[in-house]
Formats: C-alpha cells, structure tokens, sequence
C-alpha cells in the first residue's frame, strides 16, 4: 500500500529567501551532470527497480526501522526544492537516489515525502558557515566573511515520486574533524511545496548517510579532496556511526571503475514510520571542535529558541560543529 501524506493544517515554516550561488572549490568541474547522469521523470525501470526493493526488502532484512541521530549544529532552515545542490562546488560527481518506505506497513513506499539533505564540500565547509575551520589543514573557504555565510550550496530538498524515491545530484562530500564522511538527511510529511522550499509538516526521521572508508580515500585522494589533508576519521571511529545499512551505510558504485573522478552512484533504502516525529536529537555528538568553529549569532534563517532536549543549544552548536 502507498502512502500520501499531505496535512496543510500544520502550521507553516516561514520560506527562506535564497538566491545565488558559488564558483567551484577548485579542482574537478560538475560540468556534465545532464549527460552523466541524465535521468528526468521516473522511468519504467525506476518503478520496476523500486517495486522490486519493496517486494523482496521484508524478506531481505533491508527494509528496518532507521536509526536516528543528531541533527547536527550545521542544520538551516528553508532549503530549496532542487534535484541539483552543487551550486557550482567542485568534486567528484554523486547521483544520491533514496528510497523512503513505511517499516509499519509491509514497507510501502511512501509517496509524497520530503526528503532533505545537506552536507559539507569537498574541503569540509557548509554553506552558511564557511568560516569555521574543518580541521587538518585546509584552502580558505571565503576571504570576505560580509557574505561567506549567505551561500546555500549543498542543501536541497526533494519530494517523493509514487515509489517513495527521491534523487539528488551533489559531490561526494569532504570531512571535517573529527568526523567521518557523512550527509545529512531529513525525512518530513504532511508539508507541501511553497515559494521555492517545503513549508509546514513534520519531521518523521533523521539521519546520517555513511561511505566505504575504502572508497572515501580514493576520492581524497583526488583534486580538490587532496588540498584537504589532516588525521581523518574511519567509520569506526566516528561517534555518530553505528555501523551497517540501518546506520546509514550507502551502496555506492562507480560510473566508471578505472576512472573515478567520473563519479558515483549512491542509494540507500530509508525505512521510517509515518507517525512518528523526530526532534533531531538523537544519538551521536561530542569531541573537540577545531579551531574557528562558527560563534555569535547564526545566518539568517537559521533555527532559534530553545532546542529540544537532548540537542546542543545556541551558545553550544557552534563549537559542537565538528562533532556532528
């Protein structure tokens, strides 16, 4: 059974304005995203694929309840509704496709969701915080702090076609000490798309996305990752990280296996419960922050007031920045 969720009763976000965007990190160009990894509408053979994931995860074990973990102090409020988020960053090419179905219902998909994302560039900075150190030893993200933290790249929301799935183009992210590669990920209901963002709602999960340490090193290896060097952090090591597909382990696999500054393709099946509300404080956090973690007041449009239990609170999300 497909489940739509659609609830306008809810009360509405107020929409962050955003506009612009960045000239590359350096290194490897986006450039050739549309014949990459052109893939427009759902196709018959997404809906095949996607049926096929739904018909055999319950007996395959992939198909849990995922495993909620910190927000993180990195969140902004008013991402925009966008397949690509790259904004120009430069990086090796990542098609993210994630499939959202409903653990309490034979693991439907579920239609309509809003899946949000946001993660760190090839250097280990985000945008709307780009002048906080990510440890090791990195380029400057921007000279000019006047608008380094107006930029919105590598943020986005997309909603979920009638087989759950959504799908991004970005950049196979960097790290930031003392963290493990990771991206962000959000799953809302019962909003609805407004002035270029998804206002009002719920958010029923989130979570981390995970990469093969093997993998993650080939890639920093590579122009721009590789003007990024320090002590990086494995997956075992990382203290968000509980290890496997529930924690948020990605399947990822190479557009090209000799070549892969060509890119990859990443998936993930997110196995959530409609009914349930997340309030981003879930397991995961501590450490010391590196030098010129962001402090005073946040970007415009990032979240205010009192945190939810559990969570690091205005004066404390800063330095908690390179912990989550």
């Amino acid at each position: 059974m497909t489940r739509s969720h659609k609830d306008t009763s809810v009360t509405r976000r107020r929409a962050l304005a955003v506009t612009g965007g960045t000239v590359a990190a350096g290194g490897l160009a986006v450039a050739g995203y549309q014949s990459a990894f052109a893939d427009g509408t759902t196709t018959a053979t997404d809906a095949e694929a996607t049926a096929s994931a739904t018909s055999t995860s319950t007996s395959s074990g992939q198909c849990v309840l995922m495993s909620s973990v910190t927000e993180g102090p990195y969140y902004l409020d008013g991402a925009l509704v966008r397949k690509d988020i790259t904004e120009g960053k430069g990086g090796v090419p990542l098609t993210l496709r994630i499939t959202v179905q409903d653990t309490t219902d034979s693991c439907g998909p579920v239609a309509g969701a809003a899946v949000e994302i946001w993660h760190c560039d090839a250097w280990g900075y985000y945008s709307g915080y780009t002048t906080a150190n990510p440890g090791g030893s990195a380029p400057a993200e921007s000279e000019d702090g006047s608008t380094a933290n107006d930029q919105t790249y590598l943020r986005g929301y997309q909603v979920a076609n009638a087989n759950g799935v959504v799908k991004f183009e970005t950049i196979f992210p960097g790290w930031y000490t003392p963290r493990t590669t990771h991206i962000h990920v959000k799953v809302h209901t019962g909003g609805e798309k407004a002035d270029g963002t998804y206002e009002g709602g719920k958010v029923n999960f989130t979570g981390q996305l995970f990469f093969d340490d093997d993998i993650a090193a080939e890639v920093q290896a590579l122009e721009p990752y590789s003007k990024h060097t320090g002590s990086y952090t494995k997956l075992a090591d990382d203290m968000v990280y509980g290890g496997g597909t529930s924690s948020g382990l990605l399947t990822l696999k190479p557009v090209h296996k000799k070549d892969l500054s060509k890119g990859f393709k990443g998936s993930i099946i997110l196995g959530i419960d409609p009914d349930a509300e997340s309030t981003g404080a879930g397991s995961g956090g501590g450490g010391t922050p590196p030098s010129g973690a962001p402090t005073g007041t946040p970007p415009s449009g990032a979240p205010t007031g009192t945190p939810p239990s559990g969570a690091p609170s205005d004066s404390a999300s800063p330095s908690a920045s390179a912990s989550s």
